[in-house]
């Protein structure tokens, strides 16, 4: 098929509509580089990122264009969003956050890349799963940014490194159970 036919195809079964919202968290993941924190157009760009990451799997599964491009598409666009939206706030939470909970952080990031090291080693692909933790764990970490605003942040970043431990460890399990495909 040329690639004509292929957005063709593409614009007819609407999976422009999701994948755009996708494109669009990754370029405001990228944005947030750029823009000065704390700022309006910092917190306004989290906003529409945070938006995009809820609406693109629901209108995927709503209008039955999910496929495997948009699945991988997400990935990359929450791990570019959330990463320097982490990076550009870790300043913030360094002054704020007590200092044994970044040796926390230290060991639910090991488990995360464990994971995605065992799958690119077993199952010779990278491999993010979609699970409810996974999801709970990502709605958690998008509310860190809002919570700087708060005298709340440490017991709720407590909270999110339990959560986060528990999603990076079932992961990492799942990973380990699967069955590494036959070349």
């Amino acid at each position: 098929m040329t690639l004509r036919g292929k957005v063709q195809q593409a614009y007819a079964n609407r999976a422009w509509i999701p994948n755009s919202l996708t494109a669009l968290r990754l370029i405001g993941g990228i944005a947030l580089i750029f823009l000065p924190l704390p700022s309006m157009a910092f917190y306004i760009v989290y906003v529409v990122c945070g938006l995009t990451d809820l609406l693109d799997g629901f209108l995927a599964r709503r209008l039955k264009t999910a496929s495997a491009f948009g699945a991988k598409l997400d990935s990359v666009a929450d791990l570019t969003f959330y990463i320097v939206a982490m990076i550009r706030m870790l300043p913030c939470l360094r002054k704020r956050l007590p200092g044994w909970i970044w040796y926390v952080v230290a060991f639910v990031l090991a488990l995360r890349l464990a994971a995605y090291l065992v799958a690119a080693i077993r199952l010779h692909r990278f491999a993010a799963v979609h699970t409810l933790a996974n999801k709970a764990t990502g709605a958690m970490v998008f509310g860190v940014g809002p919570m700087l605003l708060t005298s709340a942040l440490t017991p709720y970043c407590i909270a999110l490194a339990i959560v986060a431990a528990f999603s990076s460890a079932e992961e990492l399990i799942m990973h380990l159970r699967e069955t590494p495909a036959q070349n």
